[in-house]
Order: structure tokens, then C-alpha cells, then sequence
């Protein structure tokens, strides 16, 4: 739904997403690296449906922790983490740290049934917050403070304030650019 909304306003066209089909299954995140998990993501569907897919890779980057948990950010906490489980230990591992510095990245890639692809990228730079505030959004975002905010985290934005200056609103903006000069470029 974030997707399709981003997209929309990115594109300023009505523009419809269709769920991940049934018969596609939970797709594995194996790629070490935001981008290669979207690529497959995307191309995964595409091969199964035969139809141009849209798919996304996010990662929360903490500078005191080596980049951690990076790419491995949904499973932090391990497998079948809840988002409040990977907040706890992201907590954890950072009490007594005083660079609370971090990078939030998004990679989105679009993959056509002619094996060519278009590829986005969006990354903001921000704080980790000492707790968890605010009730909206999903993951990090209670402790995710966005330098260009500095006072509330993503959780305490609006949906609109966040997807203004959100590193997966920024990617979102990277690849429906690209895909209006493809589609421009098809006319």
C-alpha cells in the first residue's frame, strides 16, 4: 500500500499494484545486499507472472555497530523477530554508545518481463533515539530520527511528512524518474 501511495505521487498518475500472487510464496531474502535482495524480489514475480514487478529492500545502517544490522535488518532479533524485538536489541547493543549516527537505505528495483530493469536508491541520514516514541509506521521507525528533523522520529510523522523525506520515498522518486523517461522514451 506505502508503495503504491509513493508511487502515485511520484509518477502523478493513477497507478495500481497488484498483491504478490499466492502461488509466488514468501520469496527468500538471500542477497547480500540491499539491491540484490529487491532484484530478486522483483524478478522472482516477474518470472512467475510474466508481468513488470516492483519490489523493495530496506536497511537500517548504525554507524557504532559496524553497519549492523544492515542488510539483515527484518531478522535482526533473528528469524521470526517482531518489529518491537529488533528494536530492543538495537537498543541494547547501543546502550553506552555515544555515535548514535545511522543511515536508513532503501534499494527499489522494477524488473520487466525482457530481463531490463530499473533500480532507485534513497538513504537518509539520521540518530537512533534512546526509546522507542510514537505509534506510527513500522520497524525502526520509533527510533529513527531523521537529521532533517532532528526532533521527532519517523514514528512521530505523518504519513505524509514521512514520505516526503523518507529514504524509501526518495527511492520510490529515483525509480518512477526512471521509469517516466522509459515510458517517455517507448512514446
Amino acid at each position: 500500500m506505502e508503495l503504491q501511495e509513493l508511487l502515485i505521487a511520484a509518477l502523478g498518475t493513477v497507478v495500481t499494484l497488484l498483491p504478490r500472487p499466492d502461488y509466488v510464496g514468501e520469496i527468500e531474502e538471500t542477497g547480500e545486499t540491499l539491491e540484490e535482495n529487491a532484484r530478486l524480489k522483483a524478478a522472482t514475480i516477474t518470472q512467475a507472472t510474466g508481468l513488470a514487478a516492483i519490489a523493495d529492500d530496506t536497511g537500517l545502517e548504525v554507524h557504532a555497530l559496524g553497519g549492523a544490522p544492515g542488510v539483515y535488518s527484518a531478522r535482526y532479533a533473528g528469524e521470526d523477530a517482531s518489529y518491537a524485538d529488533n528494536v530492543a536489541k538495537l537498543l541494547a547493543e547501543l546502550a553506552g554508545h555515544e555515535d548514535r549516527s545511522a543511515s536508513f537505505k532503501t534499494v527499489c528495483v522494477i524488473s520487466f518481463p525482457d530481463g531490463s530493469e530499473l533500480v532507485g536508491e534513497g538513504a537518509v541520514d539520521g540518530l537512533i533515539g534512546t526509546e522507542a516514541k510514537g505509534m506510527a509506521g513500522f520497524g525502526y521507525d520509533p527510533v529513527f530520527l531523521p537529521l532533517s528533523d532532528g526532533a521527532r522520529t519517523y514514528a512521530e510523522l505523518s504519513a505524509a511528512e514521512k514520505h516526503a523525506l523518507s529514504h524509501r520515498g526518495l527511492a520510490v522518486r529515483n525509480v518512477a524518474a526512471l521509469l517516466r523517461a522509459k515510458l517517455d522514451g517507448e512514446n
